[in-house]
């Protein structure tokens, strides 16, 4: 009998994997038995075998052999087919309703409850997310920060994502956004052999963030949208990645045009504290689409030391070419320290030297605000120095400042300050003034702007 009990609360863990039950090949358990049914799905799935001679021999004691080879068995299946909500709940009442049993045969309960767990984070094979971020702005009448007047209410972030598990080996992943509400994602992850991945579709690339290179607007070339193949592959001490796109696009050096953009990555971390990498960037245009062309190549080396966990020093050196243009250069380092060093804030202290007719690919790195500080452009040899200090002051609130600095013929000054409240884990409100200050006067300008921001 205890046989029977037990194997009814491990039958709902394969329970949804088809509408009907198959006959019954055991000729001892009667059809109008209460555990007709548990049985002869559970054979049909290849869960139970019973004896030799045919027999289930309910009544039997099962052995912890027995049941280990049967709940192993049992697991194996969940992992391959999909529950909805109606059979999850029904699982997590049999496993408190035959806890007992369960324990007296070796299975724990608290396993059974993290594998439920598993499966409703994916229940019917989807999986849902997303954020919202609204602001509220009012600038002076310098007309730095681009405003529609000297007011504005905007939603600057609406994104739901969605993510489907197809198999072992493929998952759908996918991102609406925007006030006119588009597909901004949606690609398939393919797991290949030998730990690699591949994505296909139209996703986003951010090496300068993965490898900490910027934590303002934007990075200088790689947080981009493309549509094409992405391949990666970790090894022991370090990793490769890959891509090639084929998109129309707009730079700073062209205003229309398809082009093909290649690029790879390969980085080295040596031990905890030092490690290095190489990149390569192409974009190369169908046509040219001035008297100068506009095909590009870019490159660099970086590297890091960790002197601490939390204190990293990170560097990098790039090359430029660009069609029509003598070939440039710019290099970027970063100091960044975390608060349990410092104890009150932390810091992050940045300098970068661009030279002339050096090109940034993406937004302004430093117009976190809206003002241009920077631009991408460089029609100068310029300087920059960034500074952000953040201090979480408990779990509810936080402060930060920012100064930014850019040395060129017409010098750019720009500095905030800002307030968090977390009134939960999940929405966050933040209160900022920021103040930009140019040379010429002519558009110097200050904001404020109160956002709120939520997760789910």
């Amino acid at each position: 009998m205890r046989k029977l009990v037990a194997l009814v609360a491990v039958a709902a863990l394969v329970a949804f994997a088809a509408p009907a039950f198959a006959a019954n090949p055991f000729m001892d358990v009667p059809m109008n038995h209460w555990a007709y049914d548990a049985v002869s799905q559970l054979a049909a799935r290849g869960i139970v075998t019973g004896y030799p001679d045919g027999a289930f021999k309910g009544q039997w004691k099962a052995t912890r052999y027995e049941m280990a080879s049967v709940v192993a068995r049992a697991l194996a299946y969940v992992d391959m087919n999909k529950a909805s909500k109606e059979d999850l709940e029904l699982l997590k009442k049999l496993v408190v309703e035959f806890k007992d049993e369960l324990d007296a045969l070796g299975v724990k309960v608290e396993d059974l409850d993290k594998r439920v767990g598993v499966l409703e984070d994916g229940v019917g094979g989807w999986k849902f997310w997303g954020e919202l971020r609204f602001d509220a702005k009012w600038a002076d009448d310098g007309g730095a920060y681009g405003l529609t007047g000297d007011t504005d209410f905007t939603m600057s972030r609406y994104r739901i994502w969605m993510k489907k598990k197809v198999d072992d080996k493929v998952t759908f992943i996918a991102r609406l956004g925007g006030e006119d509400v588009a597909f901004e994602r949606y690609y398939v992850s393919v797991a290949l052999p030998w730990d690699a991945t591949a994505w296909i579709g139209k996703w986003l690339y951010d090496w300068e963030d993965e490898d900490g290179f910027y934590i303002d607007n934007d990075a200088w070339f790689t947080d981009q949208t493309a549509k094409g193949f992405y391949f990666t592959k970790p090894f022991s001490m370090g990793q490769f990645d890959a891509f090639v796109t084929h998109s129309e696009a707009t730079t700073a050096r062209v205003t229309t045009g398809e082009a093909y953009y290649y690029g790879a990555r390969l980085k080295f971390a040596f031990n905890d504290q030092f490690g290095m990498g190489f990149v390569y960037l192409k974009k190369d245009f169908d046509e040219d689409v001035n008297d100068e062309g506009a095909d590009w190549d870019t490159y660099w080396a970086q590297a890091y030391v960790n002197f601490t966990p939390d204190v990293t020093l990170r560097g990098r050196y790039i090359w430029q070419e660009i069609d029509g243009f003598d070939d440039t250069n710019a290099y970027q380092a970063i100091l960044q320290v975390g608060q349990d060093t410092l104890g009150f804030t932390s810091l992050w202290i940045e300098y970068a030297d661009l030279e002339k007719d050096f090109a940034i690919d993406t937004a302004d790195p430093y117009a976190n605000y809206g003002a241009d500080i920077l631009g991408t452009a460089m029609t100068e040899d310029t300087e920059v120095w960034f500074v952000r200090a953040d201090q979480k002051w408990n779990d509810t609130w936080g402060t930060f400042q920012r100064y930014v600095t850019v040395d060129k013929a017409s010098d750019v000054d720009n500095f905030t300050f800002g307030v968090n409240y977390w009134y939960t884990p999940n929405i966050k409100f933040e209160l900022v003034y920021d103040d930009v200050d140019y040379d010429n006067d002519t558009q110097d300008d200050s904001l404020l702007r109160l956002r709120t921001h939520v997760w789910f």
